[in-house]
């Protein structure tokens, strides 16, 4: 008996050992290497993004660079990164040669106007069909959904055929139904956005519904309870859609250069390209080419670095993920 108990005193105190602490030597190598596994994974998740920085930023850093060269530095056989002499005699010249003054006064008249129509119908059509009751309302929704699945380029030939008069159902064109080279072309048919209505249809869904019966009940109209109620409760989403559509009226190309190519109706965009840039020795001159597109890229930089956070606040709250 006396053994036993010897035995069992002598366990425990080799139990009790401060010499038997394999276990907690595991846990901190073990604590350890999950530490540098980290800053590993950390260093690698770093060093991919800023390569892929470096790749995205360096086209925008050449455009502003060669904006500020001379064309004989422009030409040399080794690249500089950087100008011997900043030559801002380009900006001069890309307003005067490409008539910047009048594109940009085009396109902030177009987009201006283009925005506030496509809010109207926007809110609306977002309005109706989150919180009006009738008959075919999601056999409706459903067919203007499926529409965003149809890429936009394939509705420029139909469109073009409507806008200029030449339908397909006659033989000869219909001239007064012709709105091409007018500012009238350039808005309306871009004033409908399935993907905008859908947009504050789903943020107007997260209001609750409690209210609008309530409002009912109160007497107020839908329109009223539109405007008190459910505008207040989405601006960052109209801000966003906002944003959104002047952009897309800033950068749009292949319409405006289809139905409006005419210097009194140019935007932007087809008019930068159409701008000429060639100097007396039939040489183009680069430097005030890249120039021009700096200027024109500078609002939507701006945009991007100032307002970008109402755009993902307006995204998140209608409930859009990825």
């Amino acid at each position: 008996m006396t053994d036993d108990n010897n035995k069992t005193i002598i366990n425990d105190t080799a139990a009790a050992s401060p010499l038997n602490v394999p276990d907690e030597l595991d846990v901190g190598a073990a604590a350890r290497r999950q530490k540098v596994f980290k800053v590993v994974r950390y260093l690698i998740t770093y060093l991919f993004l800023t390569v892929m920085a470096l790749i995205v930023i360096f086209p925008f850093y050449w455009m502003v660079i060669s904006s500020l060269k001379t064309m004989e530095e422009y030409r040399a056989n080794v690249p500089t990164l950087w100008p011997h002499k900043l030559f801002f005699q380009n900006f001069a010249t890309a307003f005067s040669q490409a008539n910047l003054k009048d594109l940009f006064l085009h396109t902030l008249l177009v987009g201006t106007i283009s925005t506030v129509l496509s809010l109207i119908v926007t809110v609306l059509s977002a309005f109706a069909f989150a919180r009006l009751q009738f008959k075919g309302k999601n056999v409706v929704f459903g067919l203007l959904m499926a529409t965003m699945m149809v890429p936009g380029e394939l509705y420029t030939i139909t469109n073009y055929l409507t806008v200029s008069g030449k339908l397909p159902f006659i033989s000869q064109p219909i001239s007064a139904l012709d709105i091409t080279h007018t500012f009238t072309v350039l808005i309306v048919p871009m004033l409908v956005s399935v993907f905008y209505i859908y947009l504050l249809r789903q943020t107007f869904l997260q209001i609750p519904n409690e209210l609008y019966l309530a409002a009912k009940v109160d007497g107020t109209s839908d329109f009223k309870y539109l405007w008190k109620v459910m505008l207040p409760l989405s601006v960052s989403t109209i801000i966003t859609i906002t944003i959104l559509k002047m952009m897309g009226a800033w950068n749009a190309y292949i319409w405006p250069r289809l139905v409006a190519n005419d210097e009194a109706h140019q935007l932007i965009t087809n008019g930068l390209r159409g701008a000429s840039f060639i100097l007396p020795n039939n040489e183009t001159n680069y430097p005030a080419q890249m120039a021009a597109v700096a200027i024109v890229s500078v609002p939507l930089f701006l945009v991007f670095v100032f307002l970008r956070k109402y755009i993902m606040r307006g995204v998140s709250r209608s409930g859009i993920k990825g």
